[in-house]
């Protein structure tokens, strides 16, 4: 383990190793589990205050559990709020790619220019969760090794991208250039 700016850093994260590979998996993060995509409180408001931005870029089916349901969901079994599921369990946020490739609706908005508001950070982050302490508001950051991420492990180890490095721009929007440039700082060295 590590400690970075008081955040604790499971050393996985700087040993394993990740690369996505949407040609193998199709996205199936975005339709598996048992829970849609954990929300902080400030996402939920962003997404009240987006979601007219958002609608043509999602599903009439996810359009019609977010209009229904609402723009997100508090999952009792996971103690926090995450994004909506259509019946099928997809979150009510994907769509597809023209090559059958799950995709969020929220980042197809971000990258046209429609919203500030990129993806949720648990997705951004992926394979990367956060642990919280309520109480005390620590932090651990730890791998979230999934079955359906396989292909994403061997093509990480092929291309020799530890997750750190895969999950930068997510762990420089969440945290700050300052603390990734000593993670990877301490990741160098520990590697070395």
């Amino acid at each position: 383990m590590l400690i970075v700016k008081g955040k604790l850093i499971g050393d996985e994260i700087l040993q394993e190793h990740f690369l996505c590979n949407l040609e193998a998996c199709k996205g199936a993060c975005c339709w598996e589990g048992d829970w849609g995509a954990p929300l902080e409180s400030t996402e939920r408001q962003t997404l009240e205050r987006i979601y007219d931005d958002l609608k043509p870029y999602l599903s009439p089916e996810g359009r019609r559990v977010l209009e229904e349901e609402g723009l997100f969901t508090y999952y009792k079994d996971a103690k926090d709020y995450g994004t909506p599921l259509i019946k099928n369990g997809a979150c009510a946020y994907m769509t597809y790619t023209e090559e059958g490739i799950a995709t969020c609706g929220i980042e197809q908005a971000y990258h046209e220019g429609k919203t500030d508001f990129r993806k949720p950070i648990s997705c951004h982050l992926y394979p990367i969760r956060i642990n919280r302490e309520d109480k005390t508001g620590f932090e651990a950051l730890n791998y979230d090794r999934w079955d359906i991420c396989s292909a994403a492990c061997q093509k990480g180890k092929e291309q020799q991208m530890p997750i750190y490095q895969f999950a930068k721009a997510a762990l420089i929007r969440k945290y700050g250039a300052e603390f990734y440039a000593e993670l990877e700082a301490a990741a160098q060295h520990l590697n070395s």
